[in-house]
């Protein structure tokens, strides 16, 4: 429990946070990889090399320190960090490493500042904040690996199919090595995978979200980062260019909190690009549930248009279905009229793709009357998605 006076100094740190927080993570994580190497393959290199992991988590740190009278509000931040947690291998004897490198790049940062009491404050601040997660990340471990078919930490999968949904999605259909079941994946939730790219010498973790699933395998369909303004996709590269039939992969179990709510409401899946591997997901579930439901995706052609046929096949069995495919090479991007007309009388509303394109729908939505809470949306990569 920290003291008031604590509560204080955290308090006043915010300005200095706002002005170098990222500064402050650049120098933590650099700290930390160099001193513990072994960590380095449970962190994403390309977020790393990009800085998208250093500014995810000095947005963290700040919204930590704003809130450090009452932390419960970020509670869906604390579920959405330890999912991502849970996924990639994290557990509690890595929490007393990170918290000895962030203390020190703190020192470092501020230099004569950064007192014995202040050092002091930010490690009580950061101990409780490792509690909590230790608690919630406990708590999924146990879950997983309790459930019928489930398992906790990495388990091998054999690759038993490989299918090319179009020039640069890849579907990969994986059953457990040992021969056992899978557990239940809930309609949008994703798996982490591991495997060694030779370009890092090293085992690279990523999440895909389930495009399918059932007791027995699942499948995850890959969208290849080729790379150009950003860095190539170390890990979709691989699994393209290097993982064949046959071959073993490290697979963790489902995470997410992006699911497909309820069993009767309808629903409206809203997608563009490598999106839809959620939306397919949610939308064999809505078909059991023979759930009104409209499905709109976005493409830049048919022939960009991963799953096709089967988000096809699967609307055909709705009672009350609508499916709306706009290309953009022939109509433009979408507008916020077109997103209006996908209204349905007391939907749920689930978004996937681009950030800018989630935002936008979003917006759009909200304008038309959508109430703020019935809109739930899944960002890739790291970092939360503020709509």
């Amino acid at each position: 429990m920290l003291t008031a006076k604590q509560i204080e100094i955290i308090k006043a740190s915010v300005p200095v946070l706002m002005e170098h927080g990222v500064a402050l993570t650049s120098n933590f994580y650099a700290r930390m990889m160099r001193e513990n190497p072994e960590l380095r393959q449970i962190f994403n290199q390309a977020h790393q090399k990009t800085g998208k992991q250093q500014t995810a988590l000095a947005g963290a740190v700040l919204a930590y320190a704003q809130h450090i009278e009452d932390p419960t509000v970020l509670l869906g931040a604390v579920k959405h960090i330890a999912n991502k947690h849970v996924s990639v291998g994290i557990r509690a004897e890595h929490y007393p490493i990170v918290g000895k490198h962030l203390l020190a790049a703190i020192k470092e940062l501020l230099g004569d500042a950064a007192t014995d009491e202040f050092i002091a404050a930010w490690a009580a601040a950061y101990f409780q904040l490792a509690d909590i997660l230790i608690g919630v990340e406990g708590d999924m471990y146990k879950t997983s690996a309790n459930a019928e078919g489930g398992w906790s930490g990495w388990r091998a999968f054999k690759v038993a199919e490989k299918k090319a949904e179009t020039d640069e999605v890849t579907s990969f259909k994986l059953v457990p090595a040992d021969g056992g079941h899978v557990m239940q994946v809930q309609p949008g939730q994703y798996v982490s995978v591991r495997v060694f790219v030779k370009s890092e010498g090293m085992m690279q973790p990523r999440q895909y979200t389930v495009s399918a699933a059932d007791e027995n395998a699942l499948r995850i369909s890959v969208k290849r980062v080729e790379g150009g303004d950003t860095p190539a996709g170390m890990v979709s590269n691989t699994l393209h260019n290097d993982v064949q039939v046959g071959d073993l992969i490290d697979v963790a179990p489902p995470m997410g909190e992006f699911q497909l709510a309820g069993d009767k409401t309808p629903v409206v899946l809203i997608s563009a690009g490598i999106g839809i591997t959620p939306m397919v997901a949610m939308l064999k579930a809505a078909v059991r549930q023979d759930r009104p439901t409209t499905f709109y995706h976005v493409a830049h052609d048919a022939t960009k248009f991963p799953l096709k046929a089967e988000v096809e096949e699967e609307m055909h069995k709705l009672t009350d279905g609508r499916l709306v495919v706009r290309y953009t090479a022939d109509e433009g991007r979408p507008c916020a009229h077109c997103i209006a007309k996908l209204i349905r009388p007391g939907a749920e509303y689930y978004l996937c793709g681009p950030e800018s394109f989630m935002s936008f729908v979003a917006e759009a939505l909200k304008s038309a009357g959508v109430e703020a809470d019935k809109i739930n949306a899944e960002k890739f990569g790291t970092g939360m998605l503020s709509l």
